[in-house]
């Protein structure tokens, strides 16, 4: 017996031995792939490093400096993602202002330069003509000294279209190739690992460089999509990098998700150039837990990223701002029954397209088509750039197509939107010009926009979720600023030609400068990018920061809550959650409502007939006992009871914990063979002399594992599981304990409850 207790003493002395947090094993994470976190017990382990670093730094001037550098270190890594992902952008954003121009020509004075840029430089440009200029050649006149005619124009329609080929197929094979994550926006996996599920590889270095130059690629073919969305996945994967610099984040996956919301709105504030819409946007769409301290350092980061972007002004009109406008009549009270109208074909629009991409999608899943994904994406780009060459609204980059539609027509404008035709008697100063009766111009940017805009929305639906990086917001907001430019000339004419009906008498006098189509353009982009992304608050902020419109916000708060009302009444998912749901992610939206009238008693597992729950025992299990379990088995865990025969909990033991703590314990302690008991307790059990070691595995117990009983409401189970960010919940009644209810579990149970399929659910 005394030679137990002294093993019994070895035992407790080298604890730290097998605590698997010590462990220097390379590569071995709390988590394995594919699981989800526990958030109470990664908060709890942050409380206790805290606590131990507070006590020790009263110790030495050192400990204290040390206490300084950790206190100080969040504050660092937001600084470093801000500088990255500002940089990153900067960098995309001239990229791909240089290779969308290189499809239709080249700057013989410095091939680096795009057209813009060209012209810039140039002494003989004109301001009429202030596209055109010796230097800036297009590839008909390069090669075959032609600017116009018919052979000019195919020879320069055909380039447009093998360029586009060629940067598509670049992209999907080095996506393909290299890193097969950094496909699609990246929000919906965002947003599931920042509720707690684990994808390692998903915030990689590899997945980062890659999304980057592909994203260039992509964007410059002209394919409908946007680098917005993949811009924050971008933004995350500085976010991981840089945590994983600083042990008080590489350890805990909690505060690295701390880090991710944050570098979330880094994300959408350089993709914008609105850090206050990134900091609501992390808030409202992407983040599962935010605390105060969180929106702090969310705010710093979209700062840093918004003032280095800034920095490096790649848009040359020193502002950080895409589509900058400046509208010179306030808005009416009449204009909004437009208004609202905008908003109700954008919620349409969003369920339309949801519908449709979903469908498209899940067919790429299930049939052959998913496995030629570089076929694909060469069809559809070909499909894309044979339509959108011929016409000037599609040929050109998306981000250009919706600034010109956002412009007000001034005395100097030269775009076809602003052909109007002008009194020639009128003596007015240069800002203020009246309404017009529509030119021949108009009438032909009107046809040529229809097209555009069936286009757009046909070809959108088929390019989201190919396999290369592909933003949504962009495409979403072409969608609204053409149908919304439409109604707005629509709006002015009926004003000019009709200015004595009762609804304009009141504000609209000849002579007036009444209504303004790019209004109307920009509250249309608004509604369509809210009809798709289910977004409010985030979405008006993001698009008065991104327009400097701030005197209309009403509107653009009209239409935003209009498309949402009329999108929610078809069905409740955003784009985001569609395809999490899709992929069969674990992702408990904190929106959806559970009403149904079930206990954790009819979700629990064993069901009735199933084998008995697979249990350790305190201290009657050998270490062959306990592999064996672990071998027959998948589970994550296994409860510890008092016996087999009473089954009283005492805690829980993970299973990758058990794993490494007996891998240990036989690598560096003598003694501990496979007959060993292992034990729970705080004292070792009695033993019949000569038995080997006992093994003790109370470090690795959880003492305190959330427990509910067998008649707790299924609709407290699961908003438990919401708000403390559970992976499981183990049921007893009076102690003794009946079964576990798993995160997967409570998300079968509630598919199951809406009808749903519920082995959609493919992760733990």
């Amino acid at each position: 017996m005394d030679s137990n207790m002294v093993n019994a003493g070895d035992m407790n002395g080298s604890g730290n031995l097998m605590d698997f947090l010590d462990e220097p094993f390379p590569d071995v994470g709390t988590y394995e792939d594919f699981h989800t976190i526990d958030w109470l017990r990664e908060k709890s382990r942050d409380t206790d490093r805290h606590r131990k670093i507070t006590s020790k730094s009263k110790e030495s001037i050192w400990e204290f400096i040390k206490s300084l550098l950790d206190a100080w270190s969040g504050w660092v890594v937001m600084l470093l993602i801000g500088l990255l992902a500002g940089t990153l952008a900067g960098v995309i954003d001239l990229a791909v202002d240089w290779m969308t121009d290189l499809k239709e020509g080249v700057c013989l004075s410095a091939f680096w330069y795009s057209h813009e840029q060209c012209c810039w430089t140039s002494n003989e440009t004109t301001f009429d003509d202030r596209d055109k200029c010796p230097q800036w050649q297009k590839w008909s006149e390069l090669l075959v000294s032609q600017s116009e005619g018919a052979s000019a124009y195919i020879l320069n329609y055909f380039l447009y279209i093998m360029w586009a080929l060629c940067f598509a197929f670049l992209a999907v094979s080095l996506v393909r190739v290299f890193a097969p994550y950094a496909c699609g926006s990246g929000i919906p996996e965002i947003k599931t690992i920042l509720s707690g599920f684990i994808i390692r590889g998903y915030l990689g270095k590899w997945t980062l460089l890659i999304k980057t130059v592909t994203l260039v690629l992509v964007v410059s073919s002209g394919l409908s999509l946007g680098k917005e969305g993949p811009l924050v996945h971008v933004a995350c994967c500085c976010g991981n990098f840089f945590s994983s610099l600083f042990s008080k984040y590489s350890k805990n996956e909690g505060k690295r998700r701390e880090v991710l919301s944050a570098a979330a709105a880094a994300g959408v504030s350089v993709a914008f150039g609105a850090p206050i819409g990134g900091v609501l946007f992390s808030l409202e769409e992407v983040s599962y837990y935010f605390p105060l301290k969180t929106l702090w350092r969310s705010f710093f980061a979209a700062l840093v990223a918004a003032f280095t972007l800034r920095s490096i002004n790649p848009f040359g009109n020193s502002r950080l701002v895409l589509f900058y406008v400046e509208y010179h009549t306030p808005w009416y009270m009449a204009e909004l029954f437009p208004f609202i109208l905008l908003g109700v074909f954008g919620g349409l629009w969003g369920t339309l397209f949801i519908r449709c991409n979903i469908a498209w999608c899940r067919r790429r899943k299930t049939t052959r088509l998913g496995k030629y994904p570089v076929l694909e994406v060469i069809v559809i780009t070909a499909i894309t750039a044979i339509i959108a060459y011929p016409n000037p609204y599609t040929r050109r980059s998306t981000s250009e197509l919706i600034s010109e539609l956002f412009n007000d027509c001034g005395a100097l404008e030269s775009s076809q939107l602003c052909d109007y035709i002008n009194d020639p008697n009128m003596t007015r100063p240069v800002d203020d010009i009246p309404d017009r009766p529509a030119g021949p111009g108009v009438y032909t940017a009107m046809w040529q926009l229809a097209l555009a805009l069936v286009f757009k929305i046909v070809i959108t639906i088929f390019t989201f979720g190919m396999k290369i990086p592909s933003g949504l917001f962009i495409p979403s907001m072409a969608v609204g600023a053409m149908a919304g430019r439409m109604v707005g000339i629509g709006v002015e004419q009926l004003a000019y030609h009709h200015h004595d009906w009762i609804i304009f008498r009141n504000w609209c006098r000849p002579g007036a400068d009444c209504v303004t189509p790019g209004l109307y353009a920009m509250v249309g982009a608004a509604a369509c990018l809210g009809g798709v992304t289910r977004m409010t608050v985030s979405l008006v902020v993001i698009m008065f920061e991104l327009t400097g419109g701030l005197e209309y916000i009403v509107p653009l708060m009209a239409a935003a809550v209009t498309s949402k009302w009329v999108a929610d009444a078809f069905g409740k998912e955003g784009i985001y959650e569609a395809h999490i749901h899709l992929n069969g992610y674990p992702f408990l939206d904190v929106k959806d409502e559970f009403t149904h009238r079930t206990l954790a008693t009819d979700v629990m597992r064993p069901r009735r007939g199933e084998a008995p729950l697979s249990v350790l025992t305190q201290d009657s299990m050998t270490v062959e006992d306990v592999e064996t379990l672990i071998k027959e088995t998948d589970y994550n865990g296994f409860p510890v009871v008092v016996s087999k025969d009473s089954e009283r909990l005492i805690g829980f033991a993970q299973r990758r914990e058990l794993i490494l703590a007996i891998k240990n314990a036989r690598q560096r302690q003598d003694g501990v063979v496979s007959n060993s008991i292992v034990y729970f307790t705080e004292d070792p059990p009695e033993l019949p002399p000569n038995s080997p070691h006992p093994l003790k595995l109370r470090r690795i117990l959880n003492l305190s594992p959330f427990t509910v009983t067998d008649h707790t409401p299924m609709e407290t189970v699961v908003d438990i599981f919401r708000k403390l960010g559970l992976r499981q919940c183990l049921v007893t009644r009076s102690g003794r304990l009946l079964g576990i209810i798993t995160k997967k579990d409570v998300l079968r149970h509630m598919a199951q409850m809406a009808n749903q399929d519920p082995e959609s659910i493919m992760f733990n």
